[in-house]
C-alpha cells in the first residue's frame, strides 16, 4: 500500500464553513476504515492536508472526488505520492 499526501487549499471560505460537518464526517469514516492515516487543517486558514493509503494515485483521486469539500467546490486538491518516514508504526 502506498501513501498519498493530498493538499486541500482553500477555494471558498463560505462553502468550507457550510460543508465542514459533512467533510469531517467523511474524514472520520475514511479514518475508521483505514483509507486515511491522518488529517488536519492548516492553522493559517490556507486549507488542510490529508494522508491517504491506496494502491494507486487514480484510486485515491476517485476517493478524494467524493469528499463533500471537493464535490461542492469549497476546496481544490493536489495529490502527491508520499514516501513516509516515521518512528511510528501504522
Amino acid at each position: 500500500m502506498k501513501c498519498f499526501a493530498v493538499l486541500l487549499p482553500m477555494k471558498d471560505e463560505e462553502k468550507s464553513r457550510s460543508f465542514r460537518d459533512q467533510h469531517l464526517a467523511f474524514l472520520s469514516k475514511m479514518r475508521d476504515d483505514g483509507t486515511i492515516l491522518m488529517n488536519g487543517r492548516f492553522v493559517d486558514g490556507a486549507g488542510g492536508l490529508v494522508i491517504y493509503q491506496g494502491d494507486s494515485q487514480d484510486e485515491v483521486e476517485k476517493i478524494v472526488n467524493t469528499d463533500p469539500y471537493i464535490i461542492n467546490g469549497a476546496r481544490d486538491y493536489e495529490i502527491h505520492e508520499w514516501e513516509m518516514v516515521s518512528n511510528y508504526n501504522f
